[in-house]
């Protein structure tokens, strides 16, 4: 089992503030303003996120409907709006990468919630 830890790649209905904390922790995270590919279609910002062995993080429920009909991917986490503040968002993400490594979390889906 490999022990890489966790990269993140967030999508265009993410605040990219996420990612600035992430990173500030040491946790690798990118977004779609990084690699300039906003308004790509769902099967591609998915298919991308796997190529770079990346969990894709998102409010879009369609990633879940893509998951479910089997897409293979690195993971995915679904944001959903009530748990979508910043803070919330962070420790949930910092956690799962403390908890989670890239071979564990390959198609697995997580929904964030209050850690508190």
């Amino acid at each position: 089992m490999s022990e890489e830890t966790l990269r993140f790649y967030l999508d265009e209905h993410v605040n990219v503030e996420i990612a600035r904390q992430l990173n500030r922790l040491g946790i690798d995270t990118i977004t779609v303003q990084t690699l300039e590919t906003h308004g790509d279609d769902d099967p591609v910002q998915l298919r991308l996120a796997t190529e770079l062995g990346r969990v894709l993080c998102t409010m879009d429920s369609d990633y879940v409907d893509l998951a479910a009909e089997g897409a293979q991917h690195a993971g995915i986490v679904f944001i959903p709006s009530e748990h979508s503040e910043i803070g919330v968002v962070v420790r949930f993400l910092d956690l799962m990468a403390r908890v989670f490594t890239a071979e564990e979390a390959r198609n697995r889906v997580e929904f964030v919630t209050r850690l508190d």
